[in-house]
């Protein structure tokens, strides 16, 4: 179409351009009314109020026929940027947004054919047809109508990763808060938690997992994966850590637990669950203990701290505990790497299954009676025997030390 052909076009339209202008409060009530009854959220959802739905469908009718009016008109997409940006802020999802718009151009277009088919008819001598010419413009006037679309998806999308960030941030700051149990001046725990999301009176763990590279999520897209079970999680990145607070139901640590494994890939800590949520930086040392505990070239595993209170007292008084089990295992400790290895882990089974020798034997895989000349080993060795209670309370306490701090190999 030549530049001649244009101009003559834009005479045809510019005055229908003006009748629609005159007629654009009819207008904006005919759409307002059609986007009532046909999108939902506008009319039940309180989102949007009425006033500012009627200005931004009189803009988006403005737009369109400034540029039906004049082809060599700017394009300025200032306005649909601008409320893509407010849908975004109320919470108005981006498909109906996008629908309330092309209803609003719909009324427009609707509008102006029939106008043009009616002044065609009055003037049938006309070379120069209204309604041809709205068709001859049609390509040029849905490019802009989709110019107009784009740039309101774009700015309902910058609004929305930036009020992501701002959420997330947030969430990451309470979490921090819990973390550290300085929650704020005159704020508790409670609710810093209750701003997380987490239900009253939650069965918490805090889960400490290393960072594959600087700041790099070793548990991605966890907070979405239990969300999506109806599991309730804040999570904070650091430089070497990911950390969260998982809230789980009475019967959800097994559901968690799979999930966090399912995630995993590289070394993650579990803390025992707790519901004082002033214990939680008390459970985030327990989460970072259990995860120191699992060896640095044993791949992904996902470790439990025991939820024996022996094993946080340990835990809690490292110095103390490195000591008491070289006084108690010391004899042992100075084993051939071969012979304390096998003693060590004879020992740990026969605790963990409530001195069962024929369970041991069946975990390690020897016949029962090497489980308990292993174990003579241990009360000779220590001259502490498993059947005097106190004897058994430092060796048990001395084992879970060792847990914590494997001993390191002696110098030949």
């Amino acid at each position: 179409m030549t530049s001649e052909q244009i101009r003559g076009q834009d005479t045809v339209l510019a005055p229908l351009a003006r009748w629609a202008r005159g007629r654009l409060d009819e207008l904006v009530q005919v759409a307002y009314e059609r986007i009532l009854e046909r999108i939902e959220p506008y009319r039940t959802a309180g989102l949007v109020p009425a006033a500012t739905l009627r200005r931004s469908v009189r803009s988006n009718m403005e737009f369109l026929l400034d540029a039906i009016a004049d082809s060599d008109a700017t394009v300025d997409t200032t306005v649909p940027t601008r409320t893509g940006r407010e849908r975004a802020r109320q919470g108005m999802p981006l498909p109906e947004v996008l629908g309330s718009y092309r209803i609003s151009f719909a009324v427009v277009w609707e509008a102006l054919v029939s106008q043009a088919s009616s002044r065609d008819a009055r003037d049938a001598d006309d070379a120069t047809g209204a309604t041809g010419a709205l068709l001859a413009n049609v390509g040029r006037i849905w490019q802009l109508t989709d110019r107009h679309a784009v740039a309101l998806t774009e700015g309902y999308r910058e609004a929305t990763a930036q009020i992501l960030l701002t959420h997330q941030q947030r969430r990451s700051a309470l979490v921090e808060a819990m973390l550290t149990g300085e929650p704020g001046p005159g704020a508790a725990p409670w609710e810093a938690a209750r701003l997380l999301g987490f239900p009253p009176n939650a069965r918490v763990v805090v889960v400490a997992a290393e960072t594959r590279g600087l700041a790099e999520e070793s548990l991605p897209g966890i907070e979405a994966t239990l969300a999506a079970r109806g599991i309730v999680s804040g999570w904070r990145l650091t430089p070497a850590l990911q950390l969260g607070i998982v809230a789980i139901g009475d019967a959800g640590d097994e559901t968690a637990l799979s999930i966090l494994r399912e995630r995993a890939v590289a070394r993650v800590g579990v803390s025992p669950p707790y519901t004082a949520l002033s214990d939680t930086p008390r459970a985030l040392h327990l989460a970072r203990v259990a995860l120191a505990g699992i060896p640095a070239d044993g791949g992904v595993e996902v470790s439990v701290f025991s939820a024996s209170p022996l094993a946080a007292l340990v835990a809690s008084k490292p110095d103390e505990s490195r000591r008491l089990a070289e006084d108690v295992l010391g004899p042992v400790l100075a084993l051939a790497p071969e012979d304390r290895s096998v003693l060590l882990q004879t020992l740990d089974a026969y605790l963990d299954h409530q001195g069962s020798v024929a369970e041991v034997g069946t975990l390690l895989h020897c016949h029962p009676n090497t489980v308990r000349y292993r174990l003579r080993r241990v009360h000779q060795l220590t001259g502490r025997s498993l059947s005097d209670p106190r004897d058994l309370a430092d060796l048990t306490t001395a084992a879970f030390a060792l847990r914590l701090d494997p001993p390191v190999p002696p110098r030949a």
